[in-house]
């Protein structure tokens, strides 16, 4: 009986500096997300926590929030946080702390391999579905950061509950062989989640 595993690395620290406690929840819904896309069911995760001088009150208050944030969504996913690390200090003179980064690392178990699920589109003439509330938000966007030179916005919209009932319907088209690719649309937008899924056939 054989069985897979499937892991992933995610974190946004624009979103988590925008505001820590939404970002850092982000942070594990995406990389649950991942890992649902796969045919996988998220396990547990392991983190490396990136910040600044903790001595300075508003890198304090990013680091505490972060962490909670990081801990309200392991436990609505029941992924629990076996180890990791923390990195203070990251930071310069010149240009003061990093960014807020709660790298999260996960792990998923694929219990049937003809679950197993990739992002490439496979026939053409496949209809291709956005599932999930659509919300006209681009904060904390490439867009506004890399083309419109908006360096400082709010987090995106998000909803912890219809995130993860999100990803448990996703996971069950996959389960019921419904579909045939599925990839998720995170830092780039859906233009860059359909260039994704259609580069690897040409």
């Amino acid at each position: 009986y054989q069985k897979a595993i499937a892991m992933t690395v995610d974190c946004n620290a624009r979103y988590v500096n925008a505001d820590p406690f939404v970002g850092a929840q982000i942070a594990v819904a995406e990389a649950a997300r991942n890992l649902v896309c796969t045919g996988a069911e998220p396990l547990a995760v392991t983190n490396n926590l990136n910040f600044g001088n903790p001595y300075v009150p508003e890198v304090y208050w990013q680091f505490v929030n972060a962490v909670q944030g990081m801990g309200k969504a392991c436990k609505k996913f029941s992924t629990p946080v076996t180890g990791g690390n923390v990195s203070f200090y990251n930071q310069s003179s010149d240009d003061g702390p990093v960014f807020p980064t709660p790298t999260i690392g996960m792990i998923g178990l694929i219990e049937k391999p003809e679950n197993q699920m990739t992002l490439d589109f496979k026939t053409e003439g496949d209809l291709i579905y956005l599932v999930g509330q659509s919300q006209n938000d681009i904060a904390s966007s490439e867009y506004l950061y890399s083309y419109c030179g908006v360096k400082a916005s709010p987090a995106p919209v998000f909803d912890l509950e219809e995130e993860f009932s999100l990803q448990q319907a996703v996971g069950s088209l996959i389960s019921k062989r419904l579909v045939q690719s599925v990839h998720d649309v995170s830092d780039g937008g859906l233009f860059i989640a359909l260039a994704e899924s259609a580069l690897p056939r040409g």
